[in-house]
């Protein structure tokens, strides 16, 4: 098993020598009271909460800005340092499985969940009514979704260009080569091996103080969501939030966590390991800005660099498990809500559509709408405009897919580390058990 770098080891906030650090300079605690302050601020004063906007878009520019230098150094640096290779074709290939597995059963959850509940059952929208303009750009963006443009998107202009844009996909494709070659390179690469590593330490060291400010960034997001769209736009479609919300929640307990038990640790204990991760991404709404802390906690579990650096950044184009819920949900809904009657081979068409298009839509802003759009585009009887009714709540249906998404590619990584024999259940345990 591998060991972890000191600068990626270390907490975000850790303990002095002395003792334990206090309640109040622990980040979940800060980011909590940040996310109180947003929602008061924003029911109080709306204008004023919009106007910090920009505290939390610069908190996730800042991140996202060195997402792409972690990923690059852990999967180069982790690849070739293994002896075998075989064994990154093999974990890709189990993590593709699994992913596929899990995706797709939380698909069937959020379908059943739609039928029985039914949350859009009484709306009587007529669709004439509705602005299709609303989504008329997203309906764009998802025909430019094609099976073959996304397989093409994986691979970059140029080595640059996957830096530049910030595409997790093209990033970990241009890393997967540079780690094949510098493994086959043997001696000769140790040098250049060695540079990135010590790149890694400055780099997550570089993230170390950025978490820093994660309280503001936070702040300025949810006092943004709060002051924009105001809790009173929760009433009408309270029923479709909440639904979600719960479904979210069970799913996360029930399935991720009987996934947990069978490899041997508690889910309960790992929301608490993460628990900082979970607060920031529910505030800004994005599952990208918890990669770096994520990775670190996750060697620092047992797992393997080369393993993190697989799964995770994969995970979070191909282990959609929020998604997967929100768009077989969201698609009856928008279904019950315009009295459009779906036939069960009409139910299982979106099923089918859902899986590929829940992954087609990768990398482009406002990814998981477009991608429900996409899906809804194949069942001609379904008003597309409808999208128009969620899309002015989509961004608190959002907070709880990141936050899915997150836990599941986290449970994931430590699946396949345990499969792959990189961690013992009893040292597994004993690692959630201590202090962060």
């Amino acid at each position: 098993m591998e060991s972890l770098a000191p600068a990626q080891a270390e907490s975000v906030n850790p303990p002095p020598a002395s003792g334990r650090t206090p309640f109040y300079r622990e980040l979940w605690v800060q980011v909590m009271v940040a996310i109180v302050l947003a929602i008061v601020l924003g029911y109080v004063d709306p204008a004023r909460a919009i106007a910090v906007k920009p505290l939390g878009d610069a908190f996730i520019r800042v991140i996202s800005m060195i997402i792409t230098l972690i990923i690059f150094c852990t999967v180069v640096t982790g690849i070739a340092g293994m002896e075998n290779l075989k064994k990154v074709g093999r974990v890709g290939g189990i993590a593709l499985l699994y992913f596929e597995v899990v995706s797709t059963i939380a698909l069937l959850i959020g379908l059943v969940v739609g039928n029985v509940v039914r949350p859009g059952a009484g709306f009587n929208v007529n669709a004439a009514t509705l602005d299709a303009k609303a989504v008329a750009d997203y309906a764009g963006q998802a025909k430019a979704q094609s099976v073959t443009d996304f397989l093409m998107h994986i691979i970059p202009t140029t080595v640059f260009d996957a830096f530049a844009k910030g595409d997790i996909l093209e990033v970990v494709f241009v890393s997967l080569l540079f780690g094949f070659a510098l493994s086959v390179s043997g001696a000769r690469a140790k040098p250049l091996v060695g540079l990135i590593d010590s790149l890694t330490n400055v780099v997550f060291g570089v993230t170390k103080i950025l978490m820093k400010f994660a309280p503001i960034g936070a702040f300025g997001a949810m006092a943004y969501t709060v002051g924009k769209f105001g809790l009173a736009s929760l009433g009408p479609l309270a029923r479709l939030i909440g639904t979600f919300w719960l479904t979210s929640v069970l799913f996360v307990i029930i399935v991720l966590g009987a996934v947990a038990w069978a490899a041997s640790f508690n889910i309960f204990r790992f929301l608490a390991y993460i628990k900082e991760e979970i607060l920031l991404v529910l505030a800004v709404s994005s599952s990208e800005i918890a990669i770096p802390n994520l990775m670190a906690k996750l060697e620092k579990l047992g797992c393997s660099k080369s393993l993190v650096g697989l799964v995770v950044p994969t995970g979070f184009t191909f282990n959609t498990d929020g998604t997967s819920l929100y768009m077989t949900m969201a698609a009856l809904f928008v279904a019950q809500a315009t009295n459009t009657h779906l036939t069960l081979t009409q139910q299982l068409t979106i099923l089918a559509v859902a899986v590929l298009t829940s992954k087609g839509a990768s990398g482009v802003q406002g990814a998981s709408f477009i991608a429900l759009v996409a899906t809804l585009s194949v069942i001609p009887s379904i008003p597309v405009a409808g999208m128009a009714l969620i899309l002015g709540i989509d961004r608190f249906m959002s907070m709880f897919r990141a936050t899915v998404n997150v836990i599941g590619n986290g449970v994931a990584t430590l699946v396949l580390a345990r499969w792959e024999g990189e961690l013992t259940g009893e040292a597994l345990r004993q690692a959630l058990a201590k202090p962060v």
